[in-house]
């Protein structure tokens, strides 16, 4: 089945707000804000850029354009730039008439051509996200040459963004859906706690690259073994008062030290943004479901 403009739109908003809610450590969020940006910028930004990336029947490179023009025309700075280039592709195949969204996702993936990369590019360079710098191949001051996903498959080994196009929306699908899963059953009764944890299960999975490109790969890995024994509490605490207290903790540190693992915020707005769109009845963000396919192929 497919979705309309509406529940699409209405769906990436929810996952923008939701992750907003959650202490998320060295990120923005309702508890603090941080890197010069505050709570009322981010929610803004959902709501100026749901329309483009919901806009029906757009090429994701246009989806990609468009939403990131208008956060810049109302907040003025890059907000969201990850979390648009994630969920372009996830609303494009939410819109087809798919037995299986990953298979869509692919699909979308495999289509994207030389246009979208070029919309893509000057998105990126619109919003400039600090430490972007020069490449030596398909920098994104210069037309494009190649497809958005040649670029994207180029990167991948350097950013996690582009990775996710690389490899099919892996970390979405095969990671961050099964955790969200069990968080939220977990934690039924504090979604903001589910939240939480599905961040902290990317922080300590692997090295954030939005910090590995600013301050380098140590400070990355740093990050992720202090994150590790936090995502533990997150997966025994009964209570979220204490999960709370030291997220905020890590917080206040992380900030000081100018560190923000925003690959890791903006994985967990795409696979909220699965899971919502997993509640219109989009069968394959099921990770039960994906799980059985995948025992039948």
């Amino acid at each position: 089945m497919s979705a309309s403009h509406a529940e699409i739109a209405s769906a990436f908003i929810g996952a923008c707000l939701d992750e907003l809610e959650a202490p998320k450590p060295g990120n923005v969020h309702v508890f603090a804000d941080g890197h010069g940006s505050s709570v009322a910028d981010f929610r803004r930004s959902a709501e100026v850029a749901a329309e483009p990336i919901a806009r029906p029947g757009a090429p994701v490179g246009a989806r990609i354009l468009g939403a990131i023009e208008a956060t810049r025309a109302a907040v003025g700075q890059n907000t969201n730039l990850g979390i648009v280039l994630l969920c372009a592709p996830l609303a494009r195949a939410a819109e087809l008439r798919a037995a299986r969204m990953q298979e869509a996702v692919v699909g979308v993936l495999a289509k994207l051509d030389v246009e979208d990369a070029d919309l893509a590019f000057r998105a990126i360079a619109l919003a400039a996200p600090a430490g972007l710098g020069r490449a030596e191949r398909h920098d994104v001051s210069q037309r494009a040459s190649v497809t958005l996903l040649e670029a994207m498959n180029e990167a991948a080994a350097r950013d996690r963004i582009a990775r996710q196009y690389a490899t099919g929306f892996a970390d979405v699908f095969d990671l961050g859906a099964p955790w969200l899963e069990a968080a939220s059953r977990r934690w039924a009764n504090c979604p903001a706690a589910a939240t939480l944890s599905l961040y902290l299960g990317f922080l300590a999975a692997f090295p954030d690259t939005h910090i590995q490109r600013k301050y380098g790969l140590d400070a990355a890995i740093e990050v992720q073994c202090e994150a590790a024994p936090l995502y533990a509490l997150s997966q025994n605490a009964d209570d979220p008062a204490e999960l709370w207290e030291r997220a905020l903790l890590f917080d206040a540190g992380l900030k000081q030290r100018r560190l923000n693992p925003g690959a890791s915020a903006d994985l967990t707005v795409a696979t909220l943004f699965a899971g919502r769109l997993r509640d219109l009845g989009l069968p394959d963000f099921s990770p039960d479901v994906l799980q059985s396919q995948r025992n039948n192929d």
